[in-house]
């Protein structure tokens, strides 16, 4: 089984190395990057984290990835494809998911990085659909997805299941975007594989 990696003009989306945990773990640990998650995670709550991430790309050739912006900095979070976890009406599904660390929001890194992932999961490895959610009130990963063609349909919108009633995160806003879609559509990122 392959597990590739990927570059786009200033990213490389590659395989978890042991100096990602220490990164990694400053940005879980950060309140204002995990204000949208349940709350800030733990040293061993990010390593347990990678290994979960890393057994997926083991178990279906392709994964979250580190992003890396080389000349910029060996590691500024995370980007890629796996599949929901969890039972809902959109589900079996694949998604896609990041986190950055604060110093490299708003330089276009998600969006560069998402079109490039999408790329593979349409044109590597033929998936009919991905799709990504995030709570209500995350404009800024609202704003990735559909600078990468993703599209909501509120009707679609859904209470996480992991999340208890009354939950101030359980709402959810579910983003499509359908193989067919993405083959019509111009302006993907290049990707290379090696």
């Amino acid at each position: 089984m392959t597990h590739p990696t990927l570059k786009s003009e200033r990213l490389v989306l590659r395989r978890w190395r042991d100096a990602d945990l220490e990164p990694f773990a400053a940005i879980n640990a950060d309140p204002a990057t995990m204000r949208f998650m349940p709350g800030p995670m733990t040293r061993d709550e990010t390593r347990a984290m990678i290994g979960r991430i890393e057994d997926h790309h083991q178990a279906h050739g392709f994964g979250i990835w580190a992003l890396e912006a080389p000349g910029v900095a060996p590691f500024v979070g995370f980007l890629g494809l796996q599949r929901v976890g969890f039972d809902a009406p959109f589900t079996p599904a694949v998604e896609i998911g990041w986190r950055l660390s604060p110093a490299h929001w708003g330089k276009g890194y998600a969006t560069e990085g998402a079109k490039a992932a999408l790329r593979f999961g349409f044109e590597d490895l033929t998936l009919d659909q991905i799709v990504s959610f995030t709570v209500l009130g995350n404009k800024p990963s609202w704003s990735v997805m559909e600078r990468a063609g993703m599209t909501r349909d509120p009707a679609d919108d859904f209470d996480h299941p992991r999340l208890p009633e009354g939950h101030p995160l359980r709402r959810h806003v579910l983003y499509r975007l359908r193989r067919a879609d993405y083959l019509l559509s111009a302006g993907a990122s290049t990707v290379l594989r090696s």
